[in-house]
């Protein structure tokens, strides 16, 4: 088998906007890293890449999630904003309370996926279907 089964969570706001893990993982990691740039390379994405979704998360609600400072004798960096602290907590909550509701349906799935299937076309990758 080629790991465990995975759960995602993504909500599809009504604004268009999606909030999933990756936008997640963004947060948490500006939080680590205190940089926009950082959080994006420790993701294996490009720094545009980063900036265009932390511009998005902060433009998906009422709100911006997150700060940023401009260089100088300190150096930039970036943070959460309060509402951004409390979305990423969110975020991590609903997380962890699917994971929680479903844990017996997924252990029953997990016990029933054939060990040697391989999706057409892909071996072993994460699939997002």
């Amino acid at each position: 088998m080629a790991g465990t089964l995975r759960l995602t969570l993504r909500i599809d706001l009504a604004n268009g906007a999606r909030l999933g893990p990756g936008k997640a993982q963004l947060l948490a990691l500006i939080v680590e890293h205190g940089s926009i740039r950082a959080a994006g390379a420790a993701m294996g994405m490009s720094y545009r890449r980063a900036w265009l979704l932390a511009d998005e998360i902060n433009r998906m609600f009422r709100e911006p999630s997150i700060f940023t400072r401009h260089g100088g004798k300190s150096g930039g960096g970036a943070g959460l904003t309060p509402f951004g602290e409390t979305l990423l907590a969110a975020c991590r909550r609903m997380d962890a309370e699917s994971r929680m509701a479903l844990q017996n349906e997924l252990a029953w799935l997990e016990k029933m996926q054939a060990p040697d299937f391989v999706t057409e076309g892909r071996k072993g990758g994460d699939d997002e279907s």
